[in-house]
């Protein structure tokens, strides 16, 4: 078993809730949350990860997570689809724990209390 790291999951389904949680940083496991392969969207010390073909599956848009995307720094075109997972950067490209500026951030604009 690898080592497991805090996680930001914004579902894209409104009804699901914003949670966190422990994952290990696989391939397979990030393939599995976001349903198929994924390509990331990087911020200053985070970075999210979505299904590469949300376009065309299609998957449901995810408005949570783009906002978050947007008030986190990024700068972005489109629209984001499909669950979205939030993760930190890591030494030599690797993944860490979701920063706590960014649960901070999506308990603001989601009145959600995420326990990290």
């Amino acid at each position: 078993m690898g080592t497991l790291i805090t996680s930001l999951i914004v579902p894209a389904r409104l009804h699901e809730k914003i949670r966190v949680e422990s994952i290990q940083a696989s391939m397979v496991v990030k393939q599995l949350l976001v349903d198929g392969n994924f390509e990331a969207i990087s911020g200053r010390d985070w970075h999210v990860l979505l299904n590469d073909q949300a376009a065309h599956i299609p998957l449901p848009l995810n408005p949570r997570a783009e906002v978050l995307i947007r008030e986190a720094g990024a700068s972005m075109e489109g629209t984001v689809s499909g669950t979205a997972v939030f993760l930190g950067h890591g030494i030599n490209g690797g993944d860490q724990d979701v920063p706590g500026h960014l649960l901070a951030l999506a308990e603001r604009l989601f009145e959600a209390r995420l326990a990290a």
